[in-house]
């Protein structure tokens, strides 16, 4: 074998735990989620050779990449996976056990150098090798933390590496396997992840908007089936009139910023998931039709074991032809429609357990 590159495996680390003791639908999306962040935040071009359940093989032949490079692609896969986990538990609707647990997920990067090759079986390409083995077999390690960056001899020429990073202190370790040692060193990755900058909290879209009316109706209910009931897009056709089925069209995760296409009696409009937000007493959460952008706005509160309200909240938006557009007649048919729909609700709530969790869109 003549082919010499770079061989790059970032790992999820805490996967095979968060698969068999969450909700498994959930947590399928979510890693599903994470592995198309680390491919969309390549910068090196990398080849990715397979995707190993909660890592990629990604690979490059060619020279050494420069330690610096190497970083730079390091710092991209870590940020990106870390901001996609921090975006989605502050905008997440979900309250199961997969989606409640996401962001304590842990990314580990192994990086060498090596010789390695291709073939392909059928439609599929595999890469084969010793050092395809050495890379796999240094995913364990003795390494007590869960966030690092390692780096094989070979990578470096065997010289001790500092940065490139000024807070970067770097450990020499080694791996002892049937066919010899491993030298290695590694760095763990906290003061980057340290420093990451969330992403802004969506602004508020109420200043802009006036409230027509308002509806609200007390049930028999756990919050979290009421939340269902009426959150939940897989049963609006069974509640809101003129609603006959809603499609999801961007996320399968349903979290703030989702949008869905309703189909409705007269034609079809596009609603978005604009805040959500979710206390163990309190829950509110908010969709924006975007073609009127007209606003609904839910408000579930406990009152006492098994018992909560549910408010919904009616806005439009400011300016004289909005008032116009809004007439008396409209609203006092709107306004009935969602009390009738708060009816329904209470049946439905009954169909749904307290135990079921997601707000996932079939």
């Amino acid at each position: 074998m003549g082919n010499r590159g770079l061989l790059f495996i970032p790992d999820i680390s805490g996967f095979t735990r968060f698969v068999n003791e969450t909700d498994i639908d959930h947590s399928r999306l979510i890693i599903q989620e994470l592995l198309e962040t680390l491919i969309s935040t390549n910068r090196s071009g990398l080849e990715v050779s397979e995707i190993e359940g909660d890592a990629i093989l990604f690979y490059k032949f060619g020279d050494v990449p420069g330690i610096n490079e190497l970083y730079k692609q390091v710092e991209a896969m870590f940020c990106g996976f870390h901001r996609h986990l921090s975006a989605y538990d502050n905008t997440r609707f979900c309250q199961c056990k997969a989606c409640n647990s996401a962001s304590g997920l842990t990314l580990k990067i192994i990086t060498h150098y090596g010789e390695f090759t291709g073939y392909n079986v059928s439609t599929f390409s595999k890469l084969i090798g010793k050092d395809v083995i050495v890379a796999h077999q240094l995913l364990k390690n003795d390494i007590d933390q869960h966030e690092y960056w390692l780096v094989t001899d070979p990578l470096v020429m065997n010289k001790p590496l500092s940065g490139p990073a000024p807070w970067m202190e770097w450990t020499s370790s080694a791996k002892q396997t049937e066919s010899g040692e491993i030298p290695f060193q590694y760095v763990q990755l906290g003061e980057l992840k340290q420093s990451i900058e969330p992403d802004p909290f969506p602004t508020s879209e109420f200043a802009r908007r006036v409230k027509e009316f308002s509806v609200s109706r007390e049930y028999d209910a756990e919050m979290i089936p009421l939340l269902h009931a009426a959150g939940n897009l897989r049963y609006r056709h069974r509640w809101q009139e003129g609603v006959k089925k809603v499609e999801e069209l961007n996320h399968w995760l349903p979290r703030v910023g989702m949008r869905s296409r309703f189909i409705l009696e007269e034609g079809e409009t596009i609603v978005r998931a604009s805040s959500y937000l979710f206390r163990p007493e309190h829950i509110e959460f908010s969709e924006t039709d975007e073609s009127s952008q007209d606003l609904l706005f839910f408000t579930i509160e406990k009152l006492a074991p098994g018992r909560c309200r549910l408010t919904i909240d009616y806005y439009r938006m400011k300016g004289l032809l909005g008032g116009l557009l809004f007439d008396l007649t409209r609203k006092k048919k709107l306004e009935g429609s969602f009390q009738r729909g708060l009816e329904k609700i209470g049946d439905l709530v009954k169909e749904i357990p307290d135990y079921v969790m997601d707000m996932h869109v079939q």
